[in-house]
């Protein structure tokens, strides 16, 4: 069975983090999509367990492929969720948790 996708959106500090954990712990079947990012990686943080790393090259070639679900700017830098992340997840019967 196709995994189903959902959308946590809030303010930063709202606790979206904290609920999407949670999620994870107490059900297999939920999975977190790692985003696209440009900006620089912070101490602490893994490129493809926090974010995937890329820079805007590869991003522009991302979005004039039409690979992102969504994406937006922030700040200076953009986040996205890439389409092949999702299907990969959602085709394997897990259910998608995006954190926007």
């Amino acid at each position: 069975m196709k995994g189903k996708v959902f959308v946590l959106s809030a303010p930063s500090g709202a606790g979206k983090s904290s609920l999407i954990r949670e999620l994870v712990k107490q059900d297999s079947k939920f999975s977190v999509s790692i985003s696209h990012t440009t900006r620089p990686m912070r101490k602490g943080e893994l490129d493809k367990q926090h974010y995937y790393f890329i820079d805007d090259k590869e991003f522009d070639k991302m979005v004039g492929e039409d690979g992102f679900v969504e994406w937006a700017h922030v700040f200076s830098y953009r986040y996205g969720t890439a389409k092949s992340t999702i299907n990969k997840l959602l085709d394997s019967g897990q259910n998608v948790l995006l954190d926007i």
